[in-house]
């Protein structure tokens, strides 16, 4: 399986779920996301529904950059800062550090379009996993 950068500008549908091992709690999120060409950067944006539990649903929002290379994408938070790099293959993995936190992503891109992100967070105070699903929107 190959894939090039520009297979993921669009939009997408995305639904995730996040569970949080220190409060037994679960989180969900429905939305979409767009990948656009600001010219010298890719922006992703972000927008949906989270429902926490035990809270009301809220919007929720998320940005950031992407510069693409030849066989993978620098990811960047919307203020310029380095966050992970994702490389082009069927199965990649990532890691970043943000003291005291520790953030590490596995990708899945075999049954693109459909793909996920599954996130592991751990640190004094946190202890959760992001599950999320992209795909193509309608």
């Amino acid at each position: 399986m190959t894939l090039n950068p520009q297979d993921f500008l669009g939009q997408w549908q995305v639904s995730r779920v996040i569970e949080d091992a220190l409060t037994y709690k679960t989180a969900t999120f429905s939305g979409r996301a767009e990948i656009s060409d600001q010219g010298d950067c890719w922006l992703y944006a972000e927008a949906g529904h989270l429902q926490m539990q035990g809270a009301k649903p809220m919007v929720a929002e998320r940005r950031y950059l992407w510069r693409a290379q030849e066989c993978s994408v620098d990811i960047f938070f919307e203020d310029g800062r380095f966050f992970h790099r994702l490389e082009l293959q069927a199965t990649t993995q990532a890691a970043h550090w943000c003291d005291p936190d520790q953030y590490d992503v596995a990708y899945d891109f075999s049954d693109w379009p459909r793909w996920r992100s599954t996130w592991f967070v751990a640190g004094p105070k946190k202890k959760y996993v992001l599950k999320t699903q992209y795909s193509l929107a309608q």
